[in-house]
C-alpha cells in the first residue's frame, strides 16, 4: 500500500475486516455507503489494489470473472473452497499446491513464480435434501446478489 494512509482506506479496510467471506468491490462501496461513510467506488479499487500490492488481500475470481476481496491472514497467503450457491469460503490446507509451484519454478529455471488455484463446490447447508423431500433452495440468487456475512 502505499505510504499514505488516508480516513478512505482506513474504512475500506475496517469494513473488509468485517466480512466473514469474500466480497466484490461494488459490494464492499455498498457497506461503505451504508455506514455512511462518503467514499467514491473508484477510491475503494484503488485501495483494494493497493492493498493487494503490500500482500494483505487474498483474491478469487467468481463465476463471471469479478474480483473478489477477504483480508489475508497475519500467517500469509491461502487457498479457499468456495460454496458456489452461497459464496460461503472456508480455508483449505494447501502446502502440497505451494510445494509443487515452487518446484516448477526451481526445475525450468523460472523466478517469481506465481499461481491461481480455484477450488469450489456446494457448501453442507446448500446441498439439496436427500429424503425424498423438496430440494432446499440455494441461498444465493443470481438477479439478488450473494448474502454476506458482514459486519456494519
Amino acid at each position: 500500500m502505499s505510504s499514505r494512509t488516508t480516513r478512505q482506506r482506513t474504512a475500506v479496510l475496517r469494513v473488509l475486516t468485517g466480512c466473514q467471506d469474500f466480497v466484490s468491490a461494488q459490494e464492499l462501496h455498498a457497506l461503505l455507503a451504508a455506514t455512511d461513510v462518503p467514499i467514491g467506488l473508484t477510491t475503494v479499487y484503488r485501495a483494494l489494489r493497493d492493498l493487494e500490492a503490500a500482500g494483505g488481500l487474498d483474491v478469487v475470481r467468481d463465476d463471471t470473472g469479478e474480483r473478489l476481496y477477504r483480508p489475508r491472514p497475519a500467517d500469509g497467503h491461502r487457498h479457499y473452497l468456495i460454496c458456489r450457491c452461497c459464496g460461503r469460503s472456508r480455508p483449505v490446507d494447501s502446502e502440497v499446491v505451494e510445494r509443487w509451484a515452487d518446484r516448477i519454478g526451481t526445475d525450468t529455471g523460472f523466478a517469481a513464480v506465481e499461481h491461481t488455484v480455484e477450488l469450489t463446490g456446494i457448501c453442507a447447508d446448500c446441498q439439496p435434501v436427500t429424503d425424498g423431500g423438496e430440494p432446499s433452495p440455494c441461498r444465493w440468487e443470481p438477479a439478488q446478489g450473494r448474502v454476506r456475512s458482514c459486519a456494519s
